[in-house]
């Protein structure tokens, strides 16, 4: 564990708070941050209870000093702007902003700690969404993108066009569309409905759901549905425009594989297979949102373009777009 002597924040322990646990109290403290966010600080060291680094279970006592020493992002009690990262615009009006996010950047986190995130742009740039949505640290955002995928996100300017655009995702009126590119020749078009749940073994990933021979407490699971039709194929990659009309995470990825075409450069779910030369990354693309205005009274439509990168790697497999 590593010590830090720098502190940035003390609280002094009150009477009614005899007995507590020290993650309970430091919730109490900082209640912008979740409980597993609480207690990854107390484990990394940053919670310390009269001079000596806590534990999560300890008890505290009226009168005993809960100090902060070093981890400042947690004091930050939203999104902390970067103005540095790269996200291009792709749309935007009074009510909302559309951006094109690259893959490998999270849509958005869940405490200061992360600063590399598409809400923290949003933060640099738009200031007046800062406190727009479910949490403080979406900043608008209607919708999430996986780390890995790149594309379309949206995001709201006031509350009352959030609210407006986040119901349109719950009732599934909203269209959403992906270039994906997968190992195999895939048939011609399929529709698969699989609900996903958390793969017990491993809990980074997802897997369908299947209720025959389960035993024991019932998972939790997700209604998922995929659609795809095949746009070209070529030495061996189908290239498909897929369709999803719920929004699970991995979701396209997780279907793909499991009919036995797992997307290109995808580490967690490709089986170990090989990639094409020059793949760096999921060949995941979010590249068109249909909804409806949160003002004006009309359907409209986004699209983003594919990323220079993947271009490439369709030109060096001879697939036209």
């Amino acid at each position: 564990m590593k010590e830090y002597s720098s502190l940035t924040h003390s609280w002094i322990v009150p009477p009614d708070a005899e007995g507590h646990r020290v993650d309970a109290f430091v919730r109490r403290c900082l209640p912008h941050l979740s409980l597993r966010e609480t207690r990854r600080a107390i484990e990394e060291g940053a919670i310390w209870v009269d001079g000596r680094p806590a534990r999560k279970g300890d008890r505290i006592l009226p009168g005993s000093v809960l100090s902060l020493r070093g981890f400042p992002h947690l004091l930050a009690e939203g999104p902390i702007p970067a103005a540095d990262l790269e996200v291009p615009i792709l749309y935007e009006d009074e009510r909302l902003l559309a951006l094109d996010k690259p893959a490998g950047i999270a849509t958005h986190g869940f405490s200061g700690r992360q600063t590399h995130t598409v809400a923290n742009f949003l933060a640099a740039i738009r200031p007046s969404s800062i406190g727009v949505g479910m949490n403080r640290w979406e900043v608008g955002l209607v919708h999430r993108l996986d780390r890995d995928t790149s594309g379309i996100v949206v995001a709201a300017k006031d509350q009352d066009a959030f609210d407006y655009l986040r119901a349109q995702f719950r009732r599934r009126a909203v269209r959403k569309y992906y270039w994906a590119l997968v190992w195999g020749k895939t048939e011609d078009e399929r529709a698969i409905a699989a609900a996903l749940m958390r793969d017990p073994r491993d809990r980074r990933k997802m897997k369908p759901f299947a209720e025959a021979g389960k035993r024991g407490r019932r998972a939790r699971t997700w209604r998922a549905w995929t659609r795809f039709e095949r746009v070209a194929y070529a030495r061996g990659y189908s290239l498909l425009r897929v369709e999803i009309g719920t929004g699970v995470t991995h979701q396209i990825r997780v279907h793909l594989s499991s009919i036995g075409h797992p997307l290109v450069g995808d580490p967690l779910y490709g089986e170990g297979r090989g990639e094409p030369s020059g793949i760096e990354r999921l060949f995941l693309h979010a590249c068109s949102l249909t909804f409806h205005h949160p003002r004006e009274d009309r359907e409209m439509t986004l699209s983003c373009p594919l990323p220079p990168e993947l271009k490439q790697i369709l030109r060096r497999l001879e697939i036209q777009l």
